[in-house]
Protein backbone atom coordinates (compact mmCIF):
# COMPACT_ATOMS: atom_id res chain seq x y z
CA UNK A 1 0.00 0.00 0.00
CA UNK A 2 1.27 2.99 -1.20
CA UNK A 3 1.62 5.91 1.70
CA UNK A 4 -0.69 8.96 0.34
CA UNK A 5 0.90 12.51 0.55
CA UNK A 6 0.02 14.40 3.75
CA UNK A 7 -3.06 17.30 3.73
CA UNK A 8 -2.32 20.27 6.16
CA UNK A 9 -5.29 21.57 7.00
CA UNK A 10 -3.97 25.38 6.25
CA UNK A 11 -3.10 26.71 2.77
CA UNK A 12 0.76 27.36 3.88
CA UNK A 13 3.48 27.11 1.75
CA UNK A 14 6.21 24.82 2.25
CA UNK A 15 10.06 25.19 1.42
CA UNK A 16 12.61 22.87 2.21
CA UNK A 17 16.25 24.13 2.42
CA UNK A 18 19.13 21.51 2.35
CA UNK A 19 22.54 21.72 2.65
CA UNK A 20 25.81 21.64 4.70
CA UNK A 21 26.87 23.51 7.69
CA UNK A 22 29.08 26.01 6.70
CA UNK A 23 26.76 27.14 3.26
CA UNK A 24 24.47 29.49 5.15
CA UNK A 25 21.54 27.22 4.87
CA UNK A 26 20.11 29.05 8.26
CA UNK A 27 20.70 32.36 7.14
CA UNK A 28 19.19 32.02 4.42
CA UNK A 29 15.72 30.42 5.78
CA UNK A 30 15.85 33.23 8.20
CA UNK A 31 15.98 36.13 5.32
CA UNK A 32 12.98 33.67 4.41
CA UNK A 33 11.37 33.86 7.40
CA UNK A 34 11.60 37.77 8.20
CA UNK A 35 10.59 38.52 4.75
CA UNK A 36 7.28 36.55 4.97
CA UNK A 37 6.35 38.08 8.47
CA UNK A 38 7.77 41.45 7.06
CA UNK A 39 4.69 41.12 4.26
CA UNK A 40 1.85 39.97 7.36
CA UNK A 41 2.34 36.61 7.20
CA UNK A 42 3.03 33.51 9.92
CA UNK A 43 5.83 31.64 9.51
CA UNK A 44 6.70 28.56 11.14
CA UNK A 45 10.45 27.46 11.07
CA UNK A 46 12.40 24.17 12.30
CA UNK A 47 15.60 23.08 11.64
CA UNK A 48 17.85 20.09 11.87
CA UNK A 49 21.88 19.78 12.01
CA UNK A 50 24.11 17.23 11.21
CA UNK A 51 26.58 15.88 13.88
CA UNK A 52 28.86 18.29 12.14
CA UNK A 53 28.89 21.98 12.45
CA UNK A 54 30.73 21.80 9.45
CA UNK A 55 30.29 19.56 6.80
CA UNK A 56 27.02 18.05 8.56
CA UNK A 57 23.79 17.63 6.22
CA UNK A 58 21.46 20.91 7.59
CA UNK A 59 17.65 21.54 6.54
CA UNK A 60 15.38 23.62 7.95
CA UNK A 61 11.68 23.97 6.64
CA UNK A 62 9.82 27.17 6.74
CA UNK A 63 6.06 26.79 6.19
CA UNK A 64 4.46 30.52 5.40
CA UNK A 65 0.82 31.54 4.57
CA UNK A 66 -1.65 33.49 6.09
CA UNK A 67 -2.16 30.50 9.15
CA UNK A 68 0.20 28.15 9.76
CA UNK A 69 -0.70 25.00 11.72
CA UNK A 70 2.50 22.96 11.56
CA UNK A 71 6.15 23.25 10.81
CA UNK A 72 6.55 19.28 9.56
CA UNK A 73 7.34 18.73 6.54
CA UNK A 74 6.00 15.45 5.63
CA UNK A 75 7.31 13.30 2.39
CA UNK A 76 5.76 14.80 -0.71
CA UNK A 77 4.38 18.08 0.67
CA UNK A 78 7.22 20.95 0.00
CA UNK A 79 6.46 23.14 -2.83
CA UNK A 80 10.08 24.38 -3.24
CA UNK A 81 13.35 22.23 -2.23
CA UNK A 82 16.04 24.71 -2.39
CA UNK A 83 19.29 22.85 -2.09
CA UNK A 84 22.63 24.10 -1.33
CA UNK A 85 24.27 20.98 -3.24
CA UNK A 86 23.23 18.49 -5.47
CA UNK A 87 23.93 15.16 -3.60
CA UNK A 88 21.53 16.93 -0.51
CA UNK A 89 18.96 17.68 -3.04
CA UNK A 90 18.75 14.05 -3.75
CA UNK A 91 19.19 13.13 -0.32
CA UNK A 92 15.55 14.88 0.51
CA UNK A 93 13.77 14.88 -3.08
CA UNK A 94 10.89 12.76 -1.63
CA UNK A 95 9.58 15.48 0.14
CA UNK A 96 9.05 17.84 -2.82
CA UNK A 97 5.60 17.50 -4.41
CA UNK A 98 5.19 16.16 -7.98
CA UNK A 99 4.57 19.84 -9.09
CA UNK A 100 6.90 21.09 -6.63
CA UNK A 101 9.96 23.35 -7.71
CA UNK A 102 13.81 22.43 -7.32
CA UNK A 103 16.03 24.30 -6.45
CA UNK A 104 19.81 23.38 -6.70
CA UNK A 105 23.35 25.02 -6.70
CA UNK A 106 25.00 23.16 -9.55
CA UNK A 107 28.14 22.73 -7.46
CA UNK A 108 28.41 18.82 -5.27
CA UNK A 109 30.21 18.43 -1.89
CA UNK A 110 31.91 15.33 -1.37
CA UNK A 111 31.10 14.42 2.41
CA UNK A 112 33.35 12.57 4.56
CA UNK A 113 32.37 8.61 4.47
CA UNK A 114 33.44 9.92 0.56
CA UNK A 115 36.67 11.94 1.10
CA UNK A 116 37.85 8.98 3.99
CA UNK A 117 36.54 5.79 0.50
CA UNK A 118 33.84 4.98 2.82
CA UNK A 119 31.50 5.54 0.51
CA UNK A 120 31.06 6.95 -3.12
CA UNK A 121 29.37 9.56 -4.85
CA UNK A 122 26.10 8.85 -6.25
CA UNK A 123 26.48 8.65 -10.15
CA UNK A 124 24.84 10.80 -12.73
CA UNK A 125 23.86 13.23 -10.28
CA UNK A 126 22.90 15.87 -12.86
CA UNK A 127 21.22 13.70 -15.42
CA UNK A 128 19.22 12.42 -11.78
CA UNK A 129 18.49 15.82 -10.57
CA UNK A 130 17.04 16.98 -14.51
CA UNK A 131 14.49 13.69 -14.28
CA UNK A 132 12.95 16.16 -11.06
CA UNK A 133 13.06 18.94 -13.65
CA UNK A 134 15.50 20.72 -11.40
CA UNK A 135 16.39 24.23 -11.84
CA UNK A 136 20.29 24.14 -11.67
CA UNK A 137 21.26 27.38 -10.20
CA UNK A 138 24.86 27.97 -10.96
CA UNK A 139 25.14 29.85 -7.04
CA UNK A 140 28.71 29.63 -6.98
CA UNK A 141 30.32 31.35 -9.69
CA UNK A 142 27.48 33.93 -9.54
CA UNK A 143 28.29 34.39 -6.04
CA UNK A 144 32.17 35.22 -7.20
CA UNK A 145 30.97 37.49 -9.79
CA UNK A 146 28.74 39.24 -6.94
CA UNK A 147 32.50 39.82 -4.94
CA UNK A 148 32.92 36.38 -2.90
CA UNK A 149 31.77 33.01 -2.99
CA UNK A 150 30.59 33.29 0.76
CA UNK A 151 27.12 34.63 -0.49
CA UNK A 152 25.75 31.96 -2.41
CA UNK A 153 23.17 31.04 -0.23
CA UNK A 154 21.84 34.73 -1.11
CA UNK A 155 21.93 33.83 -4.54
CA UNK A 156 19.86 30.15 -4.00
CA UNK A 157 17.66 32.87 -2.14
CA UNK A 158 17.21 34.94 -5.18
CA UNK A 159 16.47 32.34 -7.48
CA UNK A 160 13.68 31.21 -4.98
CA UNK A 161 12.56 34.77 -4.09
CA UNK A 162 11.78 34.71 -7.83
CA UNK A 163 8.91 32.41 -7.39
CA UNK A 164 7.13 34.23 -4.03
CA UNK A 165 5.30 36.84 -4.14
CA UNK A 166 7.46 39.41 -2.24
CA UNK A 167 8.86 42.62 -3.69
CA UNK A 168 12.17 42.87 -4.42
CA UNK A 169 12.33 45.88 -1.98
CA UNK A 170 11.06 43.80 0.93
CA UNK A 171 13.56 40.82 0.37
CA UNK A 172 16.59 43.80 0.18
CA UNK A 173 15.11 45.28 3.29
CA UNK A 174 15.73 42.05 5.22
CA UNK A 175 19.00 40.96 3.58
CA UNK A 176 20.46 45.12 4.74
CA UNK A 177 19.55 44.04 8.06
CA UNK A 178 21.04 40.70 8.89
CA UNK A 179 23.92 40.71 6.43
CA UNK A 180 27.33 42.43 7.91
CA UNK A 181 27.29 46.48 6.46
CA UNK A 182 30.33 45.89 4.21
CA UNK A 183 28.73 43.14 2.42
CA UNK A 184 25.44 44.70 1.75
CA UNK A 185 26.07 45.71 -1.67
CA UNK A 186 28.18 41.76 -2.51
CA UNK A 187 24.76 40.44 -1.05
CA UNK A 188 22.13 42.60 -2.69
CA UNK A 189 24.00 41.88 -5.88
CA UNK A 190 24.09 38.08 -5.35
CA UNK A 191 20.60 37.92 -5.01
CA UNK A 192 19.35 39.95 -8.23
CA UNK A 193 21.52 37.46 -9.59
CA UNK A 194 19.67 34.15 -8.59
CA UNK A 195 16.71 36.31 -9.54
CA UNK A 196 17.89 36.69 -13.14
CA UNK A 197 18.98 33.19 -13.71
CA UNK A 198 15.78 31.77 -12.84
CA UNK A 199 13.78 34.19 -15.05
CA UNK A 200 15.72 33.72 -18.15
Amino acid sequence: MTAQPTVYSDNATTILLAGVGGQGTILAADLLAKTAMANGLQVKLSEIHGMSQRGGAVTTVVRIGEKVNSMVCCEGCADYLLSFETTEALRNIQFLKKDGMLLVNDESIKPLPVLTGKATMPENLKDRLNDYNAHLVPATRLARIAGTTKCANVVLLGALAAGLPFSTESWEEQIRAKVPPKTIDINIKAFHAGMECVQE
